[in-house]
């Protein structure tokens, strides 16, 4: 994936994510080229589109267009199922998710986002491992920022996963002690 932007009926940018380097100037052309043409289609028409060298899957949901730009050789129905997971991701988080949801709590919603997409890949298909993460971050937010020797800290745990011999980084909890423990096997406390 390219790059993701949310806009209104009326054309408004809402949220974007860019995963390709590109300047400010660019990024303003793209928007207003692309948000342009698909507020020009009608409703009955196809959610993909060819436009310059990629290809364009958009979707509306209530007032809210959600439009990812995508390379030639991908898919574009896992880019709608994609989309379709950050809209459920975001109507559990605010509980039937609307326009002023975006508006107002919109570092939340970039924070879903990061939780869900990677460098514009999925890193998280799971909704319930991606919400108990964001869960976690509000906790965290909510507490003074401090936390104490009982207090559970979120880490990342890094292990090697067997068949594909990959690295898998995951979120566990442990207390500030366990977190010290293990920061001090490795000397990295």
């Amino acid at each position: 994936m390219q790059f993701m932007l949310l806009f209104s009926r009326q054309g408004k940018l809402r949220l974007q994510k860019w995963y390709v380097p590109l300047s400010d100037k660019e990024k303003k052309k793209i928007t207003r080229e692309l948000v342009q043409t698909v507020l020009a289609r009608k409703p009955k028409m196809c959610s993909f589109l060819e436009w310059r060298d990629l290809k364009i899957v958009y979707k509306r949901y209530a007032s809210l267009y959600f439009c990812c730009a995508i390379e030639d050789q991908d898919n574009e129905l896992i880019t709608l199922e994609i989309i379709h997971r950050y809209v459920e991701l975001l109507d559990k988080y605010f509980g039937s998710v609307c326009e002023l949801d975006i508006i107002f709590n919109f570092e939340k919603a970039y924070f879903i986002l990061d939780e869900f997409l990677l460098g514009g890949e999925a890193q998280e298909t799971s909704k319930k491992n991606v919400l108990k993460a964001i869960e976690q971050a509000d906790l965290l937010q909510e507490s003074d920022g401090a936390p104490g020797e009982d207090e559970i800290r979120p880490s990342l745990k890094i292990y090697l996963h067997p068949p594909e011999e990959k690295v898998v980084i995951c979120r566990v909890k442990r207390t500030a002690a366990e977190t010290r423990a293990v920061l001090g096997r490795f000397s990295l406390s």
